[in-house]
């Protein structure tokens, strides 16, 4: 792990890890929407979501916006950073520190934890009182895009950042489980705000397709604001009978073999 030891390296650090996360937010935003919104058009075209036409200049203010999310995450990271090199994380860099089990398990465990602080997170910035302070900005795309993806309000961006991180002060977490991790929120994150359906047809039924958000599971929240609260997984939405009614038949008609008008 980089070690921070004078002003300097701290400012060369921010700057590195700035430019990784708010780079790898382009880079997969930029891949998904060239792949199905040029390259895939003609093939994908029938698989929209939504329909309605997104704002003018939405692009550039979900960009904007993710620059300040980038630099709330990149603040967090440094922090973090500087607990580890004082030895108050339980990150660690040699994979022998643990049963190689714990490995895959530490992954899963994480992920499961996450998503149900995001699933309650989510609905608590829902109440009246605090969405339109905390959460109306990213609910400002309701035809979202790759681009909505790190679209938050700086509380929401800071909100959303701090569990993983909060995790490593109490799960032994290897470095590359850590980097893992977070590369399947930001993939995760492009994909359910595609608004193009990219999954297969009746992978909804399918024994993973059903516990896994996608474009049109994830559309209808910008849409309904009422369902499919969850980040990564289906799960929490199922048990607290929080799951769009609409999202079966809707993932049906978008995924259907023929190629039909988009309503």
């Amino acid at each position: 792990m980089i070690q921070i030891t004078s002003p300097a390296t701290l400012g060369l650090t921010a700057l590195i890890l700035f430019i990784a996360i708010f780079g790898r937010y382009v880079l997969f935003s930029l891949t998904f929407w060239w792949l199905f919104k040029v390259s895939l058009k003609e093939q994908f075209a029938h698989r929209a979501v939504q329909t309605r036409p997104r704002k003018a200049g939405q692009d550039w203010r979900e960009i904007g916006w993710s620059m300040v999310t980038s630099l709330i995450f990149t603040g967090i990271a440094i922090g973090i950073i500087l607990a580890y090199q004082r030895g108050y994380t339980k990150v660690y860099t040699d994979i022998t520190s643990y049963p190689l089990l714990w490995y895959p398990a530490s992954i899963v465990l994480v992920l499961f934890i996450h998503e149900t602080y995001y699933y309650w997170l989510h609905r608590w910035m829902h109440w009246p009182g605090v969405y339109k302070w905390v959460h109306k900005t990213h609910h400002d795309s309701i035809t979202t895009s790759p681009w909505t993806s790190f679209s938050f309000h700086p509380i929401e961006s800071t909100l959303q950042a701090i569990i993983i991180p909060a995790l490593t002060f109490v799960l032994p977490l290897h470095i590359s489980a850590v980097g893992l991790i977070l590369l399947i929120m930001t993939l995760s994150s492009a994909i359910n705000h595609l608004n193009t359906e990219i999954y297969p047809h009746n992978f909804d039924r399918h024994w993973l397709g059903s516990r896994l958000i996608g474009a049109t599971h994830h559309s209808l929240h910008h849409t309904q604001f009422r369902f499919n609260y969850g980040l990564y997984f289906t799960f929490w939405d199922k048990w607290m009978n929080t799951e769009s009614p609409d999202f079966h038949r809707l993932f049906s008609k978008k995924t259907q073999k023929e190629t039909q008008p988009v309503e």
